[in-house]
């Protein structure tokens, strides 16, 4: 009995290490610079589309096009953000809204254009691949790399955003922009940082998402949905709020499909009503 009950709780919480990795950094960009970035996930499937890219036509290996698809995804953020999103931060939510949802529209286009609406296949190094039994419980090799993956991020974004001056740089600017600016911080450079690493690292979660979902166009708007219940659950600019929602939501997923399947995906939107109801600012929210 407790086999399968520990390899749901594995498995779920191994989806929830992906969505945790989709959504941290909406989660930082929405509560620190209150933007609403609906194309968030549009980053995540291009970092998948990076990697499958890389892959397919240069023969790169699965773990070098890793880094690729974060460092793509943050460029191409980046010059969004200077070019097109940076002149939105005081607009209302409803401008900023529209604006994202259309850049959203505007990449599931031009997934379609350029990679076609079939689903991208991608081979996991041997390594990754199979599974091994501890304890009775069956461990995916590549669902235990993505945990392992996801816990050495979630150590270096709060180390990073806690104990270093670029961190200091931005709680400052958000807690007082024009005191920031008086002080001689470059407040835009640490905002499009800031930016730039929420979409790496959605890009990144893109890439790692192929061997597990799947991908093709329809990426952006399926996990948009997925990314928004975390940090609705989490809480704003909170990156442990993420975690724990994303492993809630990800091990609650995976056990109402097993043992509540005529409910499929349903549980999920059960769970994250029932919290919003206790905490309406999520688990770890302030505002």
């Amino acid at each position: 009995m407790l086999g399968p009950i520990a390899g749901i709780l594995f498995d779920g919480f191994a989806y929830g290490m992906l969505l945790f990795l989709l959504s941290v950094g909406l989660s930082v960009t929405l509560g620190m610079m209150n933007f609403i970035n609906l194309a968030h996930a549009s980053f995540g499937m291009l970092g998948g589309y990076v990697a499958v890219t890389l892959m397919q036509h240069f023969g790169w290996p699965f773990l070098a096009t890793l880094p690729a698809a974060f460092v793509i995804a943050a460029a191409v953020s980046m010059v969004l953000e200077r070019v097109m999103f940076r002149r939105m931060y005081r607009a209302t939510d409803l401008d900023q809204t529209l604006l994202t949802i259309g850049v959203v529209f505007m990449s599931i286009a031009g997934a379609a254009y350029f990679w076609g609406t079939v689903q991208q296949p991608v081979a996991v190094p041997d390594y990754l691949s199979g599974a091994f039994v501890v304890a009775g419980v069956n461990i995916a090799r590549y669902r235990l790399f993505l945990i392992v993956v996801a816990l050495v991020i979630v150590a270096v974004l709060i180390a990073g955003l806690e104990w270093t001056r670029f961190g200091a740089q931005v709680r400052a600017a958000v807690d007082n922009q024009r005191m920031a600016r008086g002080l001689g911080l470059d407040v835009d450079r640490a905002f499009s940082l800031t930016f730039a690493l929420g979409s790496g690292l959605a890009g990144l979660g893109g890439a790692l998402a192929i061997a597990m979902v799947g991908l093709d166009p329809g990426f952006a708007f399926a996990y948009l949905i997925y990314v928004l219940i975390v940090v609705s659950v989490g809480g704003l600019a909170s990156i442990g709020g993420s975690f724990v929602a994303a492993s809630l939501l990800g091990i609650s997923d995976m056990a109402g499909k097993y043992y509540v399947p005529q409910l499929g995906s349903f549980l999920i939107y059960l769970v994250m009503v029932g919290i919003l109801m206790w905490r309406p600012t999520g688990l770890f929210g302030k505002r």
